[in-house]
């Protein structure tokens, strides 16, 4: 089914070119301008409001495996950030209605707002293969049935998500505070790209947090005399956060509780000498199988990234002794959750603030606060 704009009018032709060749034909709503980025799947059937505001996402062109997107609309309370990070998107097919209780407007007009270009009418399918038997590249997404010399110019000048620090450029600039003053517990929660709901759930479970600039020194956060410290989500190579690993050990050494999630996680890992390694299409969808190996129980978990951790359940963390091995991914193999042996840090790859469904790891809250907790004993 051919999408109409706002208008009510047939979208012009476009397309999406990937770097090795491969051109994807369609319609293209919002603006005409080449958006050029890695492009990126995921297996989300809904949510697809939090996925384009997640900070995690920026710099990526994202593709939604589901085939209809945008049949209830947008609000403004499910936001992950302030506007959508995404440098564009591709569609089977964008609803031309929503119809939700809580809709205050249209995706299309969300993101157009945002100057974020929608591709519809793909094989997203054919696209979505392609992607996991070649690996994740660059492309871009422009107006036309051709790539003009214009597009092919961006597309060339796109660089490598190897490398690329994106936290620093969706970071915070200025410290804020969220949640009530009253709150037992305060945490400093580093915004490497951070989701609202991670806030959400600290101010549930009683933590006020200070949120801080992703470059903030050691001894700025450590002045504030928090309970605790929380690394965040973010984009980008967490290789190429290269101010974080000193600031993480020196918050170590003081001994205050720290949790990190998907780049805090890698961060961790960097910290005590491992490595990264960049997969091949990375894990991005609200049904990934992770095995929690202290009780042997798999949880259903949201993930959204492109690296991870090197090494494995049997050989444990690459170069990083003091720390061990909590949770696998059982799709790859891949680690998806770390400890310190000695001190009270841990990290999980997925997102436990996330609900595809199942709360399965929503209890990892918890378990910070019980750290928090025996910190002050």
């Amino acid at each position: 089914m051919t999408a109409t704009d706002g208008a009510g009018a047939v979208p012009p032709e476009g397309f999406l070119l990937l770097e090795d060749g491969t051109l994807f034909r369609g319609r293209l709503v919002g603006p005409h301008a080449p958006a050029v980025a890695e492009v990126v799947f995921t297996t989300n059937m809904s949510g697809y409001q939090e996925v384009f505001s997640d900070p995690s996402y920026n710099g990526q062109i994202v593709v939604m495996t589901a085939p209809m997107i945008g049949n209830y609309g947008v609000n403004a309370e499910d936001p992950e950030s302030a506007r959508p990070q995404v440098a564009g998107v591709v569609v089977r097919e964008l609803s031309r209605t929503h119809s939700n209780w809580r809709a205050s407007g249209s995706l299309a007009e969300w993101l157009g707002a945002a100057n974020v270009p929608v591709l519809t009418e793909i094989d997203t399918r054919r696209l979505t293969r392609h992607l996991r038997s070649q690996g994740v590249m660059r492309g871009v997404i422009a107006a036309g049935s051709t790539p003009s010399a214009e597009a092919l110019a961006a597309l060339g000048g796109c660089p490598s998500m190897v490398g690329l620090d994106l936290a620093s450029v969706v970071t915070t600039r200025e410290p804020y505070a969220w949640g009530s003053a009253q709150h037992e517990f305060h945490i400093v929660a580093y915004d490497f790209g951070i989701k609202r709901n991670i806030l959400r759930l600290f101010d549930a479970h009683g933590v006020r947090a200070t949120v801080v600039p992703a470059n903030t020194p050691a001894a700025e956060v450590l002045a504030m005399q928090p309970d605790g410290v929380f690394l965040s989500n973010g984009p980008g190579d967490p290789e190429a956060v290269r101010y974080a690993p000193d600031n993480i050990r020196a918050i170590a050494e003081a001994g205050l509780p720290m949790f990190g999630i998907c780049l805090g996680h890698q961060l961790l890992g960097l910290s005590f000498g491992g490595h990264t390694v960049k997969l091949p299409f990375g894990h991005r969808g609200g049904n990934q199988p992770v095995k929690d190996l202290a009780t042997g129980k798999v949880l259903i978990t949201s993930q959204n990234h492109g690296f991870a951790v090197a090494g494995t359940e049997a050989e444990g963390i690459t170069g990083a002794p003091a720390l061990q091995v909590t949770h696998v991914n059982l799709n790859d193999g891949t680690i998806e959750g770390l400890r310190h042996r000695s001190l009270p840090i841990f990290g999980v790859q997925y997102h436990p603030e996330a609900a595809p469904g199942p709360h399965d790891a929503v209890l990892h809250f918890a378990e910070f606060l019980d750290a928090l907790r025996s910190s002050r004993v």
